[in-house]
């Protein structure tokens, strides 16, 4: 093509930022080198399969036949599982009406703001973060960005937030987070509600456009020791007018290639985001939703696999929490945040100052990055990707692609590496 010039959306949009790291690791790993890799969000089949009883079912579904185009929004049978499913382990209280389904949760975060947000209204995101920033400049939106920090588990409170809310179409709420793998606290999360409620009664006065709430539970059903998911609207009734959750099989059932989400909450909202999904088609295929449908009801076996599979994912965040502990407790600059849920682990390499075997300088966030990567063999993928500042030495760990062998190989490769540090001094 001899012009190229694009529409401005598309002239202007970047790539996810992290795909650069990814593509050094693929082409150590292409070069022979054994790389312990960190940075996905993802699941090894290998070590993490979805349920056996999912797939059973699924496969049933296409061998049955159920290969033409399914409802719009969600088969009837799988909204009323989901339902069911929901109010059985959050005490959610949503009608299959009230729920829309599509393939994968990303079509929906994207339905959601083109529902809510007009173009140039501004929407509140924390950092870090997953991926907002993009679904924001899609919508043709701005960004409110506020940082979270390290001394609160990196999950905002209601004092960071609550000078923004004024000016705000949208705000985005995960829990647990994406990348911290910390969680709300009910207290925490109430203080937030609270400012929402005040807001929304001042622009019902006015009969302005509500505050509306993106809350991403994704990740909701996979919590750890002492911390609980709590639904948000039995923690503050209120607030249902407002919060449209998104959630789907993707991290909670390991299914992520599965592609199949779902959206729950007020039925008006829930009806535009369906009409806009008619015209866009992203509808999650029938086998899926069939198959996903008929597991759902099938509890003991949901319940059997949470159990373990929640345990296999604690006992490896676990191994490099140790690990970390281990190391801060011999003096260096290292720490991990206790697993409290998903898949990741938050751990700091405060190692800038230092010097390598080879006294090379650590200069840099970027240089730590690196130096793991080459020296420890472990990829891991900083903050500051995920919209930090890029001097916060904090990274997330995920463990869903290692084995357990592996991740206490890796964990011993850390340790190795940052032992041999040296001080510049």
């Amino acid at each position: 093509m001899t012009n190229t010039k694009l529409s401005r959306l598309a002239e202007n949009l970047t790539s996810f930022s992290i795909s650069k790291l990814s593509e050094k690791i693929d082409e150590k790993i292409k070069n022979g080198e054994k790389i312990f890799n960190f940075t996905l969000g993802d699941f090894s089949p290998l070590h993490f399969p979805i349920p056996q009883k999912l797939e059973t079912e699924i496969i049933a579904a296409y061998r049955d036949k159920h290969t033409n185009y399914p409802f719009v929004g969600g088969m009837a049978e799988l909204r009323i599982a989901i339902a069911k499913h929901i109010n059985l382990h959050g005490q959610f209280d949503y009608e299959p009406d009230e729920i829309i389904v599509s393939s994968g949760a990303r079509p929906l975060i994207y339905l959601l703001f083109k529902t809510l947000v007009n173009p140039g209204e501004k929407i509140i995101y924390t950092v870090p973060s997953w991926n907002n920033q993009y679904f924001i400049y899609l919508a043709n939106a701005e960004p409110i960005i506020v940082a979270a920090k390290p001394e609160n588990n990196f999950v905002v409170t209601a004092a960071e937030i609550k000078p923004y809310l004024k000016d705000a179409a949208l705000i985005t709420i995960n829990s647990p987070l994406n990348p911290s793998g910390t969680a709300f606290h009910n207290q925490s999360l109430m203080e937030i509600f609270d400012l929402i409620i005040a807001e929304n009664d001042h622009r019902a006065v006015l009969n302005q456009k509500p505050l509306y709430i993106f809350f991403d539970a994704i990740y909701w059903l996979l919590t750890y020791n002492d911390v609980k998911f709590t639904n948000p609207v039995l923690l503050c009734p209120k607030i249902k007018d407002y919060v449209i959750f998104v959630d789907g099989i993707s991290k909670c059932f390991a299914a992520t290639g599965v592609r199949l989400g779902w959206a729950f909450g007020p039925k008006p909202i829930i009806e535009k985001m369906r009409s806009m999904l008619s015209h866009i088609g992203a509808w999650a295929p029938k086998p899926e939703q069939i198959g996903t449908a008929r597991f759902l009801q099938q509890h003991d076996e949901v319940n059997t696999f949470l159990a373990t599979f929640k345990h296999e994912i604690f006992t490896r965040l676990n191994i490099f929490y140790t690990a970390m502990q281990k190391l801060k407790i011999a003096g260096h600059k290292v720490d991990a945040i206790e697993p409290q849920g998903a898949i990741y682990l938050t751990v700091k390499f405060d190692l800038m100052g230092l010097k390598t075997a080879d006294n090379k300088m650590l200069k840099t966030v970027g240089d730590v990055t690196n130096y793991l990567l080459e020296e420890g063999k472990v990829a891991l993928v900083p903050f500051y990707l995920f919209g930090a500042d890029e001097n916060l030495p904090w990274f997330r760990l995920s463990v869903g692609t290692c084995s357990i062998d592996d991740a206490e190989i890796a964990a011993k490769h850390i340790e190795q590496a940052v032992k041999q540090l040296k001080s510049s001094g």
